[in-house]
């Protein structure tokens, strides 16, 4: 919950000024709901794809508040979905999730699906039956070719604005054997290596390069560090390597 509307403007061309010459790596904005079709025309023939930051699984509704995947229709090529702040602070839980996945695919947007424990269940030794159980939540009934069309963050809570980001080595632990693992055994190995996988949490520019030269992190999902155009155009430059 960042920028207004003249501020987004003025740091979406600063970000296309930093991310447009890295054609290496494919690059997505996510700004709140208010900025979308502002920034949408700053984004046009950049190469630089938009995403929205959340949505609601029915297509219209008295759902005061909220915004529809066919508003965001035309508009967006992305859409984050159940990110820790939603289900911490918002009550999104594993159902609502998968409910948005699958409204997401069927019309035409690529959700970005977070998964990760909070601290609590890290220190308790949980990080594998709760990443394992919202990744087999988010994929229920999903078919292969679906599968294929999402993108999957691990996101580990403790780590959301901390500075304190996961070692590269643990991260990629995590999402090699229980993300990648899981979708193996919904779909196959060859699915589960395919399917983008994205980590979060106090990325930087001065982590970034250890993070993508992990064999299962396939890039960011970037916070604090994507509103400094010059820290998230050297994430960008790590993850174009």
């Amino acid at each position: 919950m960042n920028k207004t509307v003249p501020e987004a403007l003025e740091l979406a061309r600063a970000l296309v000024a930093e991310l447009q010459p890295l054609t290496g790596v494919e690059r997505v904005l996510c700004p709140p709901f208010v900025s979308l079709t502002s920034v949408a025309p700053v984004l046009a023939n950049t190469g630089i794809d938009l995403g929205a930051q959340n949505m609601h699984w029915e297509k219209s509704g008295a759902f005061t508040g909220e915004v529809s995947p066919t508003m965001l229709q035309g508009w967006c090529q992305f859409v984050i979905l159940g990110h820790s702040e939603r289900r911490q602070y918002f009550g999104e839980t594993d159902q609502n999730v998968h409910k948005k996945v699958i409204a997401a695919l069927a019309h035409g947007l690529t959700p970005i699906i977070c998964v990760g424990e909070n601290l609590a269940e890290n220190e308790a030794g949980k990080t594998a039956e709760v990443v394992t159980r919202q990744t087999r939540a988010a994929y229920a009934g999903l078919s292969t070719d679906e599968a294929l069309r999402t993108v999957i963050a691990y996101e580990p809570v403790w780590a959301i604005g901390t500075g304190k980001a996961a070692t590269p080595a643990g991260a990629n632990a995590v999402i090699g054997l229980h993300i990648r693992g899981c979708l193996s055994d919904l779909y196959s190995s060859s699915v589960a290596d395919a399917v983008r996988v994205l980590y979060g949490g106090s990325v930087t520019g001065a982590n970034a390069a250890d993070l993508m030269a992990q064999p299962d992190i396939d890039g960011a999902l970037v916070g604090g560090a994507s509103l400094k155009p010059a820290e998230f155009g050297a994430i960008a430059r790590a993850a174009s390597h």
